[in-house]
């Protein structure tokens, strides 16, 4: 079965979303400042910080969204929750840096919300275990990134690294009604996608970082960081919206062909 015309210019540009630069090159174009300046900036062990803090705010945020989601609801509504991550930032970066620690579950609650948010209006079922951990593996999506030593760095690549893991945690949240912080199948699925998500997230602090961000501020940080995930799970959506359709071997088989 080939995709129709209108299936194939909507997957061109799923993957036009799902292999453009990552968040590094759209900091850099907002502030004019080269990210690697930000790094140089950032304590020395702040890396160790972001990686605990990413797996946190992941599983705060698969605790405390997809759980109090509407699964009828068709229309996505991106604008209100990039209005809340905005004042989310704002509120953080009133008080600088080090806040990022305490404002990233909430943002990546917030984003999270955005995520299953777009899905939905893309066809996912959000009672599902399989939808609700789809959302999820959209924070391993970041995009290109030079600071992402991981060979791992296309888009159906990604998908075939976090599978197993994905298959697990489907299974497990398939039996379950809450999620249970210290269940090994989450646990396992949260690192793997963690060891993505907190290069993005280092990113942003990076930019935080830049002396000029004060004339920004941490809402517009956090705009384009909200902006950048929801590009990322428009893409995702789209696929999974085709393989429902076409089968996953005819749209993987297409897309790279694109």
């Amino acid at each position: 079965m080939s995709l129709s015309l209108e299936d194939k210019k909507e997957l061109q540009t799923a993957k036009y979303l799902l292999e453009n630069p990552g968040i590094t090159a759209k900091f850099t174009n907002l502030l004019g400042t080269p990210i690697e300046k930000g790094f140089n900036l950032l304590p020395e062990n702040w890396r160790d910080k972001v990686g605990i803090a990413t797996q946190d705010a992941l599983m705060a945020a698969l605790q405390g969204a997809l759980f109090t989601m509407d699964s009828d609801a068709k229309e996505a509504y991106p604008r209100w929750h990039k209005f809340a991550a905005a004042l989310s930032g704002g509120v953080g970066g009133a008080f600088g840096l080090p806040a990022l620690i305490v404002e990233l579950p909430v943002s990546t609650t917030i984003m999270l919300r955005s995520i299953a948010d777009i899905g939905r209006s893309h066809g996912e079922n959000l009672t599902t275990a399989e939808s609700k951990i789809a959302c999820l593996e959209v924070f391993a999506l970041g995009g290109p990134s030079s600071h992402d030593d991981s060979s791992e760095s296309g888009y159906f690549a990604i998908r075939g690294a976090l599978a197993r893991a994905v298959t697990e945690a489907s299974e497990y949240l398939a039996e379950k009604a809450i999620v249970e912080e210290g269940a090994p199948a989450l646990v396992r699925l949260i690192a793997v996608v963690a060891t993505r998500f907190k290069v993005q997230v280092s990113e942003k602090a990076a930019a935080m970082a830049i002396p000029i961000i004060g004339a920004i501020g941490g809402g517009g940080i956090n705009l384009l960081f909200i902006d950048h995930f929801q590009d990322m799970s428009r893409g995702h959506f789209v696929v999974r919206k085709l393989e429902r359709k076409y089968g996953a071997d005819v749209v993987r088989s297409m897309y790279e062909s694109l």
